[in-house]
């Protein structure tokens, strides 16, 4: 098998890689990445060399580079978006770009390749809030945030096109996913990361917005399942069942990492913030997926990858927070954020 992922360097895609070349030697994985500010080579290090991995270095919405890097491909798993939230409030545009019209060309190329299965790479946060009970595959789609909302649209140009072309593509709506080589800002880096050089750990609001998580390493082995025999024209919720508050988990990493909870500061709550997501996987469980890491220990195993891998991190993390998308900056900018206060 000749299979094409899309942002292959990213976080979730260079997991997905690397288990998916130890489990099927014998296939040839093509990287398509164009390595934005979230995509590292380093992540794949350990793949690079080996004559069934090759790279590409394009952009999705170059309908040339995608064509040319899917050319013998039967599968597709189309990882590649902007996925953080943050910065879609700051600048939607790059948003509508490589999630909408750089779905747009990765479904275009797979018709005219002929490809045997395309997995589009959703999200939960395209249902919308959840403020009890969980939502199954049939929910409406209510997106609260520019990001969100350019996965949805991306959702609904994969269904078109399964239903007006009969491409055989299938959409997985995963939960929050955590683990190593996760960019530090996104939450649980960026609370390991602060907390490890004593910086304050941003808390929006009262800290009682609720995420479930799912360790990387499981969300890759559901991914691959669904590859082999994910229905086409089907939707699947990846969600795990994990959940707590979001203070209650920095407060944890916190506490591992015997940094002091006066670094948790609240700060002001950023717009459209969303309470809760929970989603129901029955769908998916039913073809034996389940998760095999709780929440503790993957936490401790991904604590541990960062206090062991910070020539990786701390670089990154420097750069970021100079970005005007960073809380500080957005919030000194528009003059709306009262000073941090410690909420433990």
């Amino acid at each position: 098998m000749k299979v094409l992922i899309t942002g292959g360097a990213g976080f979730i895609g260079s997991h997905f890689i690397r288990g998916w070349l130890a489990a099927r030697p014998e296939d040839t994985v093509v990287d398509l990445d164009l390595l934005t500010y979230a995509g590292s080579r380093e992540r794949l290090a350990d793949v690079e060399r080996l004559p069934s991995y090759r790279f590409v270095h394009g952009d999705i919405c170059d309908a040339r580079v995608v064509r040319q890097a899917m050319d013998g491909c039967d599968t597709v798993v189309h990882f590649a978006a902007e996925t953080h939230v943050d910065r879609s409030i700051t600048d939607a545009a790059p948003f509508v770009r490589t999630n909408v019209e750089g779905t747009l060309m990765v479904l275009e190329a797979s018709r005219a390749a002929g490809v045997t299965r395309l997995i589009h790479i959703s999200t939960d946060e395209v249902y919308g809030p959840v403020a009890t009970g969980a939502v199954d595959e049939r929910a409406a789609l209510s997106p609260s945030s520019p990001y969100a909302a350019s996965k949805a649209a991306a959702d609904l140009l994969v269904q078109a096109s399964w239903e007006t072309y009969g491409l055989p593509a299938l959409i997985v709506r995963p939960t929050n996913i955590f683990g190593p080589w996760q960019l530090p800002e996104k939450f649980i880096p960026l609370c390991i990361t602060n907390c490890r050089d004593g910086r304050p750990v941003p808390i929006y609001g009262d800290g009682q917005q609720r995420r479930s998580w799912l360790f990387v390493r499981d969300a890759c082995e559901a991914l691959a399942l669904l590859v082999a025999q994910g229905a086409a024209g089907e939707i699947y919720n990846l969600a795990g069942g994990q959940e707590q508050a979001n203070l209650d988990t920095a407060t944890r990493i916190a506490r591992q990492l015997g940094a002091p909870e006066r670094l948790l500061q609240s700060v002001t709550d950023r717009p459209g913030h969303d309470r809760r997501y929970a989603m129901q996987d029955g769908k998916l469980r039913a073809l034996g997926w389940q998760p095999r890491t709780p929440f503790a220990e993957g936490l401790a195993e991904t604590i541990r990858w960062y206090q062991a891998h910070e020539a990786w991190w701390r670089p990154l993390a420097a750069r970021l927070r100079e970005d005007p998308y960073h809380w500080l900056n957005r919030s000194a900018r528009a003059g709306a954020c009262a000073p941090p206060v410690a909420v433990r």
